[in-house]
């Protein structure tokens, strides 16, 4: 299963602790980042794909993946209090993912029941 993690600043360092507690069930499937998303997740020596960092379109190379059938789930852990100058890319990613019924998490307590979930996938 193809899984999709992004990461706004404002959630990075708590994405830490998470895929750490998470590894067992995150190792197991292939995982695309945006890019600096993608340096938080390779310290844990998992195999990851990165496209551009949200600003500069990868969260539109994540939504085209999307539209492809290529992600089947995406764990945005997004920051509710932080300005965004990208929000247009971020509210078309989210758009795509209600379109094309691909489950989507927006906090952690989400991501973390979506990939209980998949955990047998």
């Amino acid at each position: 299963m193809k899984i999709a993690v992004i990461a706004h600043d404002g959630t990075k360092d708590r994405l830490r602790g998470f895929i750490q507690s998470k590894i067992n069930m995150i190792s197991n499937h292939t995982i695309v980042c945006t890019k600096s998303t993608s340096k938080i997740v390779k310290e844990f020596n998992l195999d990851v794909s990165a496209v551009e960092s949200g600003p500069l379109g990868g969260d539109a190379q994540i939504a085209a993946q999307i539209v492809s059938n290529e992600i089947e789930a995406v764990l945005f852990l997004r920051d509710p209090l932080g300005k965004h100058p990208h929000e247009p890319d971020i509210n078309m990613l989210l758009r795509l993912c209600d379109v094309y019924q691909v489950p989507l998490a927006t906090n952690f307590k989400t991501a973390e029941i979506l990939l209980n979930h998949f955990k047998n996938l």
